[in-house]
């Protein structure tokens, strides 16, 4: 599996930004797809996940309302709309997929365990 990101930028507070995560090599319909993030000096953490089959989502408390996650017609790609942003939102924002659906949006959105496959990431920065 492959996923390539872009749409990154800098943005003053209050601005918009969309990224988006072209996914190829999937073998399966199911799967979950998402984003993580990591700031200067901090942990990894994950913003947002979808599920491929039913469209379901999970967000991280400090983005909810203000974050959008959807996937494209074709399905293979996700959009990830960034609404009002903040100098807190700055990261190297990465897509992020997993095909264990087993495992809870929960867990894996609290990084309990590393996801299958990740992108390179995409610099996103706000400032005030």
């Amino acid at each position: 599996v492959q996923l390539v990101e872009s749409g990154g930028g800098s943005v003053q507070a209050g601005g918009s930004l969309r990224l988006s995560c072209t996914a190829s090599g999937f073998t399966s319909d199911d799967y979950f797809i998402g984003w993580f993030r990591q700031a200067p000096g901090k942990e990894r953490e994950g913003v947002v996940l979808i599920k491929s089959s039913d469209g379901r989502t999970d967000y991280a408390d400090s983005v909810k309302g203000r974050f959008t996650i959807s996937f494209g017609d074709a399905k293979n790609t996700v959009y990830l709309e960034m609404n009002n942003l903040k100098p807190e939102d700055t990261a190297v924002y990465y897509c992020a997929a997993d095909s264990r659906t087993y495992y809870t949006f929960s867990y894996l959105l609290k990084g309990l365990t590393g996801m299958d496959y990740w992108g390179k990431g995409t610099l996103v920065t706000v400032s005030s």
